[in-house]
């Protein structure tokens, strides 16, 4: 009995994280961060779709996914965002800001 409690609690923990993700929950990002304006600028010049409605309220496919990107980065990164998702090393966080964006693969 209690194993099953165990499981029906994680899972609902699971579904309420999932939720608050797809709500939006990182931290903004300030609109003049140059790594974020920079991401935006080289995602509107090399994708297309950046322009349609995400599923983050109020912003752009491409505004979540830099965001995304911003957040998801280590705090002492200081290269382009974009392309580091292009990277080996930045395919698992491409992977999760898509998502997030509801854009790309």
């Amino acid at each position: 009995m209690n194993k099953s409690l165990f499981a029906i609690a994680s899972l609902i923990l699971l579904g309420l994280a999932q939720s608050a993700i797809a709500a939006g929950d990182y931290n903004d990002v300030p609109s003049s961060d140059p790594q974020y304006k920079q991401c935006l600028a080289y995602s509107s010049k090399t994708y297309e779709g950046g322009d349609a409605p995400s599923p983050v309220a109020g912003q752009t496919k491409a505004a979540a996914y830099c965001e995304c990107m911003w957040n998801e980065t280590p705090d002492n990164f200081k290269g382009d965002l974009a392309k580091f998702a292009e990277t080996a090393a930045g395919k698992k966080t491409n992977g999760i800001c898509e998502k997030y964006s509801n854009w790309g693969g």
